[in-house]
């Protein structure tokens, strides 16, 4: 279990400061997901849209920005509309049980937002859920350790253990460190992985609105 603390939609105008932006580059990190043009994407734990609005661009095709927040949701939509961005869809959820269809998308990422999970087991299963197979995935955390930015050390999530976890999944990964503070997780879904059996795949309905 997790015991991070959510992030407060009223804080949102911190996740665009310019010092954020040279801390955590949009394009050159979702480099790492490979985006072709007619991938489809979700971005868990979308927020405003930090991430969102770039992968919007990279791809032709929808996006799913998935958060909890309704409040953080809106403010991703106003950005959007701004942006002249049509094809994000919103989905109001938690990332322990996404309403997304088994196998519904190419590419999945998931920014500063594990640590905040209910149970992280549940989430990375949903993630893999979701996933098609030979699908790609990017995961960015907090490392744990004490640095000017970020949560406290309590609430942060140890690169080797959600490595671990990952591979426990059946993920494939690379991790890197392009900074004291966080850390970058890619992975892969191998197509029929060993897995499957121990971490289902059950179809759901598609609730995106």
């Amino acid at each position: 279990m997790m015991a991070g603390h959510r992030f407060k939609p009223e804080h949102v105008q911190k996740l665009h400061d310019p010092k954020r932006v040279q801390l955590l580059p949009q394009e050159e990190i979702i480099r790492n997901l490979c985006i072709a043009p007619g991938d489809r994407v979700a971005d868990l734990g979308a927020g405003s849209g930090y991430f969102t609005l770039p992968i919007a661009k990279a791809t032709q095709t929808n996006v799913y920005a998935v958060d909890i927040e309704p409040k953080m949701l809106d403010e991703l939509k106003r950005r959007a509309a701004a942006a002249n961005i049509h094809h994000i869809q919103s989905v109001v959820s938690d990332l322990e049980d996404i309403p997304l269809k088994d196998d519904s998308v190419d590419k999945v990422m998931a920014a500063f937002v594990l640590h905040e999970v209910g149970n992280l087991s549940n989430a990375l299963q949903e993630m893999k859920r979701i996933l098609k197979p030979g699908g790609r995935g990017l995961v960015l955390e907090w490392e744990a350790v004490d640095t000017d930015v970020g949560p406290p050390v309590a609430d942060r999530l140890p690169s080797a253990q959600l490595e671990q976890t990952l591979r426990r999944h059946g993920f494939d990964t690379v991790l890197t460190h392009p900074h004291e503070a966080y850390y970058v997780v890619q992975f892969t879904l191998a197509k029929g992985g060993e897995n499957d059996a121990l971490y289902g795949r059950h179809e759901k309905p598609d609730q995106t609105h």
